[in-house]
């Protein structure tokens, strides 16, 4: 996987990593993925939202399943019959061990040549092809030396967070580096976005989110 050197005009080739592995365990285990807004479960919406940005290839399709693969996996095949997207799914067979050993899973899995990744979480029910096209313009504008876009809303980490081509190799040369110990080690290779849009730390952990953000049980 390497940066190809492209002209103005030619289309950012992005790579899609989406973390659908989670427990769910503050709800008493539930596939959050999987939970509805406007009649769309939230893995079928984010699918629609990558197939509306505009001026981008987008190569690859990666999804992580874990916990209720099972179920996360049959809405893949569902959603593979509507939208022309290379989707690969990888299984996390040891989730307990947590988001970073899906994240670790998902980069060995990119099969595809890409400029930058996006790396996105499953349970933002907010997070559309406005927010991620804000990210994609970000690194068009970003440094030289930077390699990673970050949201960060009122202080706080945001996601989804986009990685180049030359990061994603760095990570994967070290066995055991994930992209937060990544980030926290080459705090300046990160370009950061100062923005009010609270999609990006809005996700769904309890009960009272679900309630809140007006979603339905699958």
């Amino acid at each position: 996987m390497t940066t190809s050197d492209k002209s103005a005009h030619q289309a950012l080739r992005l790579a899609v990593l989406l973390l659908v592995a989670g427990e769910g365990s503050r709800l008493g285990s539930l596939p959050k993925a999987l939970l509805i807004k406007d009649q769309q479960s939230l893995l079928r919406r984010f699918c629609a939202a990558l197939q509306e940005l505009q001026q981008i290839e987008l190569v690859e399709l990666v999804m992580v399943t874990g916990f209720h693969a099972q179920a996360i996996e049959e809405e893949i095949r569902n959603i593979q019959n509507d939208f022309p997207i290379a989707m690969t799914v990888s299984r996390n067979s040891t989730p307990e061990k947590g988001q970073g050993s899906s994240v670790r899973l998902g980069l060995e899995s990119l099969q595809k040549s890409f400029d930058v990744l996006l790396v996105a979480l499953s349970d933002q029910p907010n997070i559309g092809s406005q927010e991620i096209t804000a990210l994609l313009a970000e690194y068009q504008l970003k440094l030289p030396e930077q390699e990673i876009i970050l949201p960060m809303v009122q202080g706080q980490r945001g996601n989804p967070v986009l990685f180049s081509a030359a990061a994603v190799q760095k990570i994967l040369e070290d066995p055991v580096m994930v992209c937060r110990s990544y980030m926290d080690q080459h705090p300046e290779r990160v370009r950061i976005i100062n923005t009010s849009v609270e999609a990006f730390i809005l996700d769904v952990d309890t009960v009272a989110d679900i309630q809140r953000e007006r979603l339905q049980l699958p």
